[in-house]
């Protein structure tokens, strides 16, 4: 791994005269129960993230929409109706339990939550047990999964109810122990008295409980009271993921859910034909089933390598899907021939423009799709990773002609997503070839399916142009043009899901997505950001964000451009037409961090970018190594190109839950950042897509991640609620490096990823003896 550093989060000085609305009361609720169970209702708060910066040259930029109310305001808003059936318990053995109604994919919300409840009750992150919730319906809006807002959403109504419960044991140990409830103190779930007696929580939760549903006035700790908030603490799966006790989909062992896999189309949602040989497969060694569906014939076997290899025998007869004859060069004239008008009027001065293209990539994530599904007798239990479980259970219940309430999915965690989890594709497969089969089934997708059929990032253009005039920036317009890409489902239900399918409803919710997250953070005179759609044929999400690493790549190499023709340095641009004081100071503090403008050698260069989105603000400074020695580097079966050897990240997301956690989440997104500007494209050619594994879908590998990275956290003192997190490593580094390879090459880069048009390097690896079928190592022959 590489060597890096983070800076523990910079604490307020008490008395500083932030907004703090710590000490508000807010309303719990106690849930009639044999044992304490409490729920949570919030009302609006609101939160500045900072004051304008006076600059004279700057000509002043209105806000942009996602300004002042951006997609994590929406999220949370739409959440409030059902905060209060989010409940916590006490349990009789001291436990506190709490069934999170969000997907845990690797970014550490199961972490993050036991500290927050930690937090407010006095306990050990490892009495509090959090587990994920399997799909509710009535919690409508508030079981998604999406654009970093978990614990922005949820913060607030799991300490109200935190808070409630720790209210209610100190009043019934008061009871018990005939003293004030003033004096007693609680820490790690036993509340002592004056004279040392002690009462552990799991003996007072029946006398803590209530007959009835009753509404409690309750009032949180201070912030300068924290002990546990803002404290570096390690996942608590970390030993289970790499001691390999860690349970996903797959590890899961559901009674006679046996192997299954589906033979897919050559083409991008081919459509099966007919099957010319299923009796010879079904008499393959293991194979137990083979059926057709509608994407494709799914074989299910007593191995993962035995349904392979009879997938790899099936001779299939296909339509030719949705993209036939397409190719990346068709598809882009497409995209040309929806592009919007650059339309602000000319002024005194000069224009400044940049017309960028951004190609397909893969948002297969480390774990591949899959799902368990066991459908018979007019009901389906599904097993699966799913940041939509409500919305998947009505369209599985849609698909299977059965209603909603029969279905009951089980969230498990997934390892991976970036919004690959959004959809359900697995989940809806395996609960159509169970009811086909009439028998369990665990559905897992290869790698080379995830790469041809999975969801993809969209193709897209960014143009750009900029007036200035002297040391003024009048106008600053982008335009950006996309494949389609698809929100479904909706809010994370079935109304929204449905709306959103009807005619127009997709480029609708687009729109609004593009307007609640696309922000110009710089003073420059007239800022637009327009956003136009075309083409629904492709399987698209919202991979590491829907359009913000693509924008602001566009938008910060522009923004060097404006710089150098006024004469002004890339970083000293930036720091003077900053529109707000606490942005600024993230833009001078990674300057600072990474010694911008230091001497390098040549065909190396310095880059820097910022992004705004999600209640933060990030700086990446990225040095960029693009001499031919670097470039040429001969590795086998790899892609190499230039090298970041080094990435400053400054970050200010409001209130840090978990430091540590928060750095992994900024060293995955800088990687994601390395490989969706350098080297991870996906080629189109003739309906479908060449790349078919990571062999020659080239993620970013060690050799191209940096050997340092100085992450430094800086927690925002007017901010009491934590912001976003998962997309801010994305968008600052891609915007950085393309910058710095401009400044390294003297060529500004118009196609990303950078190395796209270059031959694919592919060097079959030797062949190997097949490993004999077993029960235990279809997994390892799975490829």
């Amino acid at each position: 791994m590489p060597a890096h550093s983070a800076t523990a989060p910079e604490r307020p000085a008490s008395g500083d005269g932030r907004k703090n609305v710590s000490r508000r009361r807010f309303l719990g609720y106690l849930v009639a129960a044999p044992t304490l169970v409490v729920a949570a209702e919030i009302g609006r708060q609101t939160w500045f993230p900072g004051v304008p910066q006076a600059n004279a040259a700057a000509v002043p930029s209105p806000p942009l929409p996602a300004e002042l109310y951006d997609l994590l305001d929406a999220l949370r808003d739409s959440m409030r109706p059902t905060a209060n059936l989010i409940r916590i318990e006490v349990n009789r053995d001291g436990t506190v339990s709490f069934a999170l109604p969000r997907s845990d994919n690797g970014q550490g919300i199961i972490t993050s939550t036991q500290m927050i409840i930690a937090e407010e009750m006095n306990l050990d992150p490892d009495q509090v047990i959090v587990t994920q919730a399997d799909a509710r319906p009535e919690l409508v809006f508030n079981q998604l999964t999406a654009g970093s807002s978990t614990t922005f959403s949820t913060y607030t109504p799991i300490r109200v109810a935190a808070a409630l419960a720790q209210k209610r044991l100190l009043d019934a140990a008061a009871n018990e122990l005939r003293q004030d409830v003033n004096v007693l103190r609680s820490r790690q779930g036993l509340i002592t008295g004056n004279n040392g007696e002690e009462l552990p929580f799991g003996e007072l939760t029946e006398l803590a409980s209530s007959a009835a549903n009753e509404a409690v006035d309750v009032v949180l700790k201070d912030r300068e009271q924290f002990t546990v908030i803002g404290t570096s603490r390690t996942k608590s799966d970390a030993r289970a993921m790499v001691t390999g006790k860690k349970q996903f989909a797959t590890d899961l062992q559901i009674p006679d859910a046996l192997p299954t896999v589906i033979c897919r189309g050559p083409n991008l949602n081919s459509a099966p034909q007919g099957a010319n040989n299923l009796d010879e497969v079904r008499g393959m060694p293991g194979v137990t089933d083979v059926v057709e569906m509608t994407t494709g014939v799914a074989v299910r076997a007593k191995t993962f390598g035995q349904a392979i290899d009879a997938v790899n025998a099936l001779d299939v007869s296909w339509d030719g899907g949705t993209v036939e004859g397409e190719n990346d060069r068709s598809v882009l004239e497409k995209l040309r021939q929806g592009e919007l008008p650059l339309a602000v009027p000319q002024v005194p001065g000069e224009t400044i423009e940049g017309d960028f293209t951004f190609y397909f990539r893969s948002n297969s994530s480390l774990e591949t799709n899959c799902a368990i599904a066991d459908v018979r007798g007019g009901t389906a239990e599904i097993w699966g990773p799913a940041k939509n479980p409500i919305a998947a259970q009505a369209e599985i219940a849609k698909k299977l002609g059965i209603p909603q309430n029969a279905v009951t999915f089980h969230v498990t965690q997934g390892g991976g997503s970036f919004g690959r989890k959004l959809f359900f594709d697995a989940a809806e497969e395996a609960a159509e070839v169970s009811q086909l089969m009439g028998k369990p089934v665990k559905l897992m997708w290869t790698r080379a399916d995830d790469s041809r059929q999975g969801r993809v990032h969209p193709m897209a253009t960014s143009r750009v142009r900029a007036q200035v005039s002297g040391d003024t920036v009048t106008s600053f317009e982008i335009r950006h043009t996309s494949v389609a890409t698809e929100g479904n489902p909706g809010l994370g239900e079935a109304i929204t899901a449905a709306a959103q399918k009807a005619p127009g409803g997709n480029y609708t919710v687009s729109q609004s997505l593009y307007v609640l997250t696309q922000t110009n953070p710089y003073n420059v005179g007239v800022a637009t950001s327009l956003l136009n759609e075309v083409d629904m044929r492709f399987n698209t999400s919202s991979m590491r964000n829907i359009y913000s690493p693509d924008t602001a790549t566009a938008r910060e190499l522009m923004v060097d451009r404006v710089a150098e023709k006024m004469g002004k340095d890339p970083y000293e641009f930036r720091s003077a037409y900053t529109k707000l004081t606490r942005w600024k100071n993230v833009v001078d503090r990674a300057a600072q961090e990474a010694d911008w403008g230091k001497s390098m050698p040549k065909g190396t260069a310095q880059g820097i970018a910022m992004h705004v989105e999600y209640k933060g603000v990030a700086c990446a400074v990225v040095e960029l190594d693009c001499r031919p020695e670097t470039v040429d580097r001969k590795i086998r079966s790899a892609r190499t190109g230039p090298r970041v050897t080094k990435v400053t990240y400054v970050v200010d997301a409001g209130l840090i839950i978990n430091p540590r956690g928060y750095e992994a989440q900024m060293m995955g997104g800088i990687n994601d950042g390395i490989a969706m500007t350098l080297t991870s494209g996906l080629h189109l050619d003739d309906g479908h897509f060449i790349e078919a594994s990571w062999d020659n879908y080239f993620y970013t590998r060690q050799w191209n991640t940096p050997p340092e990275m100085n992450i430094v956290l800086i927690e925002d003192s007017e901010s009491p609620e934590p912001g976003g997190a998962g997309e801010f490593g994305v968008a600052a580094t891609c915007g950085a490096i393309a910058c710095a390879y401009a400044r390294a090459t003297g060529k500004v880069p118009t196609e990303f990823p950078i190395l796209h048009n270059e031959p694919l390097p592919f060097e079959p690896y030797p062949t190997v003896p097949p490993i004999p079928p077993s029960p235990t190592n279809g997994l390892d022959v799975a490829r």
